[in-house]
């Protein structure tokens, strides 16, 4: 799907089809939280972005970045079981408000996702979502901007600066 509509991602939300408009800020973040979440994985962790994560008959998402075991990385599939996802990262944009920070952060806890990262530009804050449980996240935190967070997850502590990453000016 996501060929048919260029400068849009393509997800399954809650049953419905949802094209999300993509900013220049949105892959930034994207690209710069990527860059140092490389440095810290593993050989056994691997990195992937915008790949199919099914996660109910309702909900196919493609998290913005996503941590999986390296050796199911390496098969190269259009869509991988949520039960793989260590760590699920979603940027927000305007039109992904409520689905990033409510129906995400309930269908990646009530799958047990170990960590959830909501990046937001528009908000210049990090939230971290930890202890996933049917309802929801239940350790949170909201850092902003500016310092570094540190994640204590399966894959290792990893330490993420978040001073370089850009904050939309019109928000």
């Amino acid at each position: 799907m996501e060929g048919m509509f260029p400068g849009y991602r393509t997800e399954i939300v809650e049953g419905n089809i949802l094209l999300t408009p993509l900013r220049p800020f949105h892959h930034e973040t994207i690209m710069r939280v990527w860059a140092q979440l490389e440095r810290q994985l593993g050989p056994e962790w691997a990195a992937m972005s915008d790949v199919a994560v099914p996660f109910t008959d309702e909900n196919e998402f493609c998290p913005d970045l996503a941590v999986i075991p390296a050796e199911e990385h390496r098969r190269n599939l259009s869509w991988y079981p949520a039960d793989l996802v260590e760590l699920a990262v979603e940027v927000v944009s305007p039109s992904s408000v409520r689905n990033d920070y409510e129906v995400k952060d309930r269908r990646y806890a009530a799958r047990g996702v170990p960590h959830y990262l909501i990046f937001d530009p528009m908000r210049g804050e990090v939230g971290i979502r930890w202890n996933p449980g049917p309802e929801g996240y239940l350790g949170r935190d909201t850092i902003p901007y500016g310092q570094q967070i540190t994640v204590e997850t399966g894959i290792g502590k990893l330490v993420l600066d978040t001073a370089a990453l850009p904050v939309d000016p019109g928000e």
